[in-house]
Order: structure tokens, then sequence, then C-alpha cells
């Protein structure tokens, strides 16, 4: 009788619990994937910033990922020359001619205006917007409506914070938030900042609380039934009819802090990694 049948390999398998392929499957998209992240306090506060340990599972996948940080507090124009720094230096590191773009929130109304005013078009193939505010968002006005008082303090904080926060930063929360509005976006930003051709846009909505069955952090319940008596079914910050644009890829059940990996056990369970990574495996399919 010989080894093998003494003990066969499947046994040992059991015992061991070691499995041929133990890595997760690799993403074999052709460019670098660049995240570009929102506006907000979670940016300035957390480690790293935000998507950073979305980008690094990318990495473990195979994907040339990267999570760059411009200011959380400063208008698109601003924020535009930022990320024009940062990825100049991503092409020049992975000697690619071409980037992939996943733009949470904010992020995605600076991806567009880079491809359609600053001429990256001929660089960025595709841009995918999770809970972009294509059509502004109502809860820049409440910001902005709030007693003098209030408004300064949250101003000065916040432009502080930005102004620190990076060794380029710089911050200018009030025109900021002016300029995320509905009013601003629809009426002066989308007129002035329209679909490139040559790019493929796609694009995610997300919600939580209010007229679904999703439970939303604590933190975002005001903010959450204000926009829904205005906008309908959101995420605490964007709406679902606000997150429209190009090609509608689907509604995440997810609030907007879980969407970048922020946690909270009174919030739907949501996998910000195994979502992005999707993405990331979409992309690969269609050839990006």
């Amino acid at each position: 009788m010989s080894k093998s049948d003494t003990f066969p390999a499947s046994a040992f398998q059991r015992l061991t619990g070691l499995k041929p392929s133990p890595q997760p499957s690799l993403i074999p998209t052709r460019s670098p994937l660049v995240f570009m992240h929102g506006f907000g306090i979670g940016a300035s506060f957390r480690r790293h910033g935000h998507l950073h340990d979305e980008a690094m599972h990318l990495r473990s996948r195979g994907v040339r990922a990267v999570a760059p940080n411009v200011s959380p507090y400063n208008t698109v124009r601003a924020r535009c020359k930022m990320w024009e720094n940062r990825l100049n230096r991503i092409l020049e590191e992975t000697k690619s001619d071409t980037l992939s773009v996943i733009a949470h929130s904010m992020g995605g109304l600076d991806a567009r205006y880079l491809i359609s005013e600053k001429g990256w078009h001929d660089t960025i193939e595709v841009l995918v917007t999770v809970a972009t505010p294509h059509r502004g968002s109502s809860i820049a006005t409440l910001t902005l409506e709030q007693p003098e008082a209030v408004r300064d303090w949250l101003v000065d904080m916040a432009d502080w914070v930005g102004t620190h926060i990076l060794e380029d930063g710089t911050a200018n929360i009030r025109q900021a938030l002016h300029e995320l509005t509905p009013e601003y976006v629809e009426n002066t930003f989308n007129e002035a900042v329209p679909n490139h051709p040559d790019v493929q846009y796609w694009s995610y909505g997300c919600q939580a609380g209010e007229g679904t069955d999703i439970p939303i952090d604590p933190i975002f319940r005001y903010l959450n039934k204000y926009l829904y008596e205005r906008e309908g079914v959101n995420d605490g910050i964007v709406s679902v009819r606000s997150a429209r644009w190009g090609a509608y890829h689907g509604t995440i059940n997810a609030d907007h802090a879980r969407q970048v990996g922020l946690r909270s056990s009174l919030a739907a369970d949501f996998d910000s990694n195994e979502f992005y990574a999707s993405i990331a495996q979409k992309l690969a399919d269609e050839g990006f």
C-alpha cells in the first residue's frame, strides 16, 4: 500500500486548510486606476485619506490603483490644479499614456472638469462616478443657510483644516459649497462642462435611510430626511437622481460614509473593497 493510499492528498489538504490558489483572482485592467475623493471632513481626518484602503485592496488583485489626496474644502478649479500634479506623477511612475478614474462624490465633478476643460480627455478613457452630485445637493444649500455665527464657525474650522492637512493644502469652503448647490451645478457648471465624446461616463447612485429599508448612520439622519423631502431617495448627502450621469450602472445600498469604507455598527452591511473591485472587473472586461 502506497503512502498516498494511507494518507490521501485530499485528507492532508483538509487538515492544513491549504488551497492550490489561495490568493484572490487577478483583475487584468489595462490602464492604471485612479481614485478621486470628494469633499468633507472624512477626507481630512482619516489616515491616508479616503479610498486608500480600497486602492491597496485593488493592488492585491493586480490593479495599478492609486488614491491621491487633494484639498477637501476647496472649489473644483482649485482642486483640479492639484489633481493635475497628482495625475501627471502617476503617468510618469506607471509609464502609461491612459488612465481610468473612479471618482467619489465631488471628485466626479473634478474629473468632469479635468476632462472637458483641461484637456484630460486624451488621457482619461473612462470616468466612473459614485454618488457624485451631478445636479448639486440641497445639503450644500442648507449649510449655507445656517445662522451666520454657525456658518462662520464651520467656515473657519474647515478652512483651517484644509490649509493644514496637506503640504500644498488650500481652502475656500464657502465658495466650494456655493458651487455644490443645485442652482449652480445645474445652471452654470453643467452648461460649461459637457461630456466629452471621447470618454465613457459610468455612474452609480447610492441609497439608505428614508424611502428605503437600508439603515443609515445616525450622523446622516437629519440630512437624509431633509434631502429626501427635496430630492427623493439619497445616501445622506447626494440623491440618486443627482448621481445619475452617462451610463447608469445601478443603485448601491450604502450611505455616503460606507461608500468609502467608513464603518458603523448601525449601518447596513457593505464591503467597499468588493464594490470597487467589481467596478475594476467591469473595466477590465470592457478593455480598460
